[in-house]
């Protein structure tokens, strides 16, 4: 009677286990088909911005890849946080993504209330990495750092342009940790911030190569140190703040995601996609007209870029006591 019984459960434990299979197989049928239509990408700043130009062109890299259009969708606002807010809101189908920057995760929300964290997403892929630089006017006193950082110590201080974090954080944190004072103007835009500095309204800004290396082309800028952890190839001869004595950087990358609960055999798929079209030579090229430099992070290593990038942030900007928008 013992046979029967057996045999039995044999049955039973197959049975349950095509019913665990049958939907894992179910899944990766899904992931080899997928896409089987246009998908969207949301860009969190509006057109014609670095961030725009990078994400069009990851965008296009994975079409290439995926042959399904990549569609972008502008929805810029809030610093980039209105674009990220409305990610993580999406369907969890695979067919919405975007683009969530460094600094939406990373800095922002230490400054302004956000509806999200991090956890609120299944990160693909690193795919770019922004470099920053300290710039006066061609016809400016200040021909060196050290220049600079002596006028900051006198009288009102030094005025500096910026659109937002991290350009701020920059000459922010160089004022405290050299006891000179500079002052922001605030800007909307990376194309306001140059040409108020172009104007003379402001005394240096801390923007990226886009904005920065056409005006030291044409004679009209000073380009007087990286504020990234590199030099830029565009100006290597000019040293990073570190390599001149002053203990600042700032970094900012540019990274895709998912809204959380995405199968993760697409969020798989999806993140060797990226970081094959972040690691083409054309898109290279691309990159480089829009001041980003390409990165190939797994949506792991940018999700852990992220959170250190918070916390480290988070006491700079509290050192700097920079005060919260709402």
């Amino acid at each position: 009677m013992r046979y029967p019984l057996l045999a039995s459960k044999r049955s039973f434990l197959l049975a349950c286990a095509a019913s665990v299979c049958a939907p894992l197989a179910a899944w990766a049928d899904d992931a080899a088909r997928f896409p089987e239509r246009e998908l969207t990408m949301i860009i969190n700043y509006g057109a014609g911005g670095n961030t725009d130009v990078a994400a069009r062109a990851i965008g296009n890299g994975m079409e290439s890849i995926l042959k399904k259009p990549v569609v972008p969708n502008n929805r810029g606002g809030a610093q980039g946080t209105l674009g990220v807010s409305s990610l993580a809101k999406q369907k969890t189908d695979g067919y919405t993504l975007g683009i969530v920057t460094f600094s939406t995760i990373a800095i922002t929300p230490h400054l302004m209330n956000v509806d999200y964290t991090v956890d609120n997403f299944d990160f693909i892929a690193g795919v770019a990495r922004y470099r920053y630089g300290v710039a006066v006017r061609a016809d400016s006193p200040y021909k060196t750092m050290q220049d600079l950082v002596a006028a900051s110590k006198t009288g009102k201080g030094v005025f500096f342009g910026a659109p937002s974090a991290p350009n701020n954080i920059a000459l922010f944190e160089l004022g405290r940790k050299t006891g000179g004072k500079f002052e922001q103007v605030s800007y909307k835009s990376g194309a306001e911030t140059v040409a108020a500095l172009l104007g003379g309204h402001v005394d240096v800004i801390v923007q990226n190569p886009s904005d920065i290396v056409p005006h030291v082309k044409a004679g009209k800028m000073r380009f007087l140190a990286s504020a990234s952890p590199m030099r830029w190839k565009e100006l290597p001869e000019v040293a990073t703040l570190k390599e001149q004595g002053y203990d600042v950087e700032i970094d900012s990358w540019i990274g895709l995601a998912y809204p959380k609960g995405t199968p993760k055999d697409l969020r798989d798929k999806m993140e060797r996609v990226a970081m094959t079209a972040a690691g083409s030579p054309q898109l290279a090229r691309i990159f480089e007209t829009a001041g980003v430099d390409p990165a190939t992070l797994s949506g792991a290593e940018y999700r852990q870029k992220l959170i250190e990038g918070r916390d480290a942030m988070g006491v700079a900007i509290k050192a700097a006591n920079l005060p919260r928008m709402n």
